[in-house]
């Protein structure tokens, strides 16, 4: 079921709100070569990442993006996602962590990424009442339906007041 039917937009979305299987689509964004080459040059500068010259002589054949740019451009989507839909950045708070990410395919220049992500897990924490523990399955794909990067962020989310 998607969050986006399941609710009213002012409604926050409490962990006891949120089912294993809710789901909704983010996104799209569009890289550009001076984006990959930027982030590269900055926070990952292999040449692959950073020349065709370079990346022709390797397994990719022409540029591509980092893969923590990928994640990066993930968590721009999704925030931006987030502040669209205020009922969800409300309960919020935050992640603990990544399990199980992986780049499955190269991000070029000119890609269009879209993302799903889908409720797995969910857990009331033991020892913090105020808060529950949801993991998620994110797919990131390209604009061929083609998944670039999958992962599992392990979020915090706020417990309905009492």
């Amino acid at each position: 079921m998607s969050l986006r039917r399941r609710t009213m937009a002012q409604d926050p979305h409490y962990f006891e709100d949120l089912e294993i299987g809710d789901s909704f689509e983010f996104g799209p964004l569009t890289i550009s070569r001076e984006d990959v080459i930027a982030f590269a040059s900055e926070f990952d500068p292999q040449p692959f990442h950073l020349s065709d010259e370079a990346a022709a002589q390797t397994h990719f054949g022409t540029l591509s993006a980092s893969g923590w740019h990928t994640t990066a451009l993930f968590m721009k989507m999704f925030v931006a996602d987030m502040q669209a839909n205020p009922e969800r950045q409300a309960a919020s708070l935050g992640a603990m962590g990544v399990d199980e990410l992986r780049w499955l395919r190269p991000v070029r220049p000119g890609d269009t990424l879209r993302g799903h992500t889908e409720v797995i897990d969910k857990k009331a924490s033991l020892t913090r009442p105020e808060m529950g523990i949801v993991r998620n399955k994110v797919t990131i794909f390209n604009q061929h339906d083609e998944p670039v990067m999958t992962m599992i962020p392990i979020a915090m989310w706020r417990t309905r007041p009492a």
